[in-house]
């Protein structure tokens, strides 16, 4: 497998076709700028509690949190693959992440949720525990359907299915599990509902359909 050679790339040089997929990783600042302003300036008005019968039947459990910062890192390492060594998948990728990502957050502006099941006494008192009251510091608990946590593990699945390189069944099967993992870690973390799960699958399928279809057209 031949890996993209970037010793050549100068900005100046960021419209020639070996370089041009690198413009979609300006994705990232629109998106945390977008995340950010919606959740620390627009937070002046009233906000939908989400929840369904299965979140109460739900334990928290904090071994939970592994999958759950696992999200991070498979983002990355699934973008800097395709960088190196599958760049027509990176763009497909970046598609899927641009329009389920953006999409969400019009969602959140046009339907504003929250989620109202955070635990206040934990039943563990370990190092797991300590990162979860920082996150529930740090995170807030608004803007939680569809789950951006399951939407962007999706995506990555999709990614591995796709991409050159890793199409041996035991990697797919990996990144199946990791999703699933990942998406049972939003409610068992008491992050999300399990209706934010649900309400992620819709905007998956709308992205695959304008990343990996659509082009094929």
């Amino acid at each position: 497998m031949i890996m993209t050679d970037y010793r050549g790339f100068r900005l100046s040089k960021i419209n020639n076709a070996e370089f041009s997929h690198l413009k979609y990783l300006l994705f990232w600042p629109i998106y945390l700028a977008s995340f950010a302003f919606l959740e620390r300036v627009w937070v002046n008005r009233n906000y939908h509690p989400v929840h369904c019968a299965l979140d109460d039947m739900i334990p928290f459990c904090e071994y939970f949190l592994i999958p759950y910062v696992l999200w991070f890192v498979e983002l990355l390492l699934m973008q800097l693959y395709t960088l190196l060594y599958d760049t027509e998948e990176f763009k497909r990728f970046l598609r899927f992440l641009i329009v389920s990502f953006m999409g969400t957050i019009a969602i959140y502006m046009i339907y504003p949720t929250c989620q109202e099941m955070r635990v206040t006494e934990f039943p563990h008192d370990n190092f797991l525990t300590a990162v979860v009251k920082a996150l529930y510091s740090f995170d807030t608990d608004t803007n939680v359907c569809p789950s951006l946590h399951v939407i962007g593990a999706v995506a990555v699945m999709v990614s591995v299915w796709h991409a050159k390189g890793l199409d041996k069944a035991w990697i797919r099967i990996a990144a199946v599990i990791i999703t699933v993992l990942i998406s049972l870690s939003t409610v068992f973390l008491k992050q999300h509902s399990a209706m934010d799960v649900l309400m992620a699958m819709p905007v998956c399928l709308a992205a695959y359909y304008v990343a990996y279809r659509i082009p094929k057209k």
